[in-house]
């Protein structure tokens, strides 16, 4: 029998929506999820259904399909900053002192608590929409290069 890893789960939003038809609306619901091992792992995903569990049981699957690996520094922070943007939104990203704490708007806090960061300091311009925040931060995290890379090249 095989161990399956033990994921956190975050559902970062979740809307109805509706498409417009002949007899009128019908309705479902779009979901948000993060994933995360807590050790520098890191995916998120969408889902849409009829009922919302259905909606946030759709976005997990997604998001656990989607796993990108990230370095951490003592496995509490980041090695330098980064700015992430996707579309209209950037997230800046600077590394804290210990026991600074995630300093972190919603969906930007679900990301890098879900990755394992325990300190950091963010700030989220542009645009404070979920779906391109999640995505901003993914895309800044993905230009971090590891610690033995800095100390190699200062």
């Amino acid at each position: 029998m095989q161990e399956t890893p033990d994921y956190e789960e975050r559902v970062v939003s979740i809307r109805r929506v509706a498409k417009v038809v002949k007899g009128g609306r019908r309705f479902s619901f779009s979901a948000l999820v993060v994933v995360g091992n807590g050790a520098g792992s890191v995916g998120f995903g969408m889902g849409k259904a009829g009922e919302v569990p259905e909606a946030i049981g759709k976005a997990s699957r997604s998001a656990k399909k989607g796993f990108v690996q990230f370095p951490l520094v003592e496995g509490r922070t980041i090695a330098h900053e980064v700015v992430g943007i996707f579309g209209a939104a950037q997230v800046v990203m600077r590394p804290a002192a210990p026991g600074t704490g995630v300093i972190a708007g919603g969906p930007v806090r679900a990301i890098l608590e879900s990755v394992g960061v325990k300190d950091i300091l963010t700030k989220c311009v542009g645009t404070r929409n979920a779906n391109n925040a999640v995505r901003a931060t993914i895309n800044g995290l993905s230009q971090l290069q590891g610690k033995e890379f800095l100390t190699t090249y200062k």
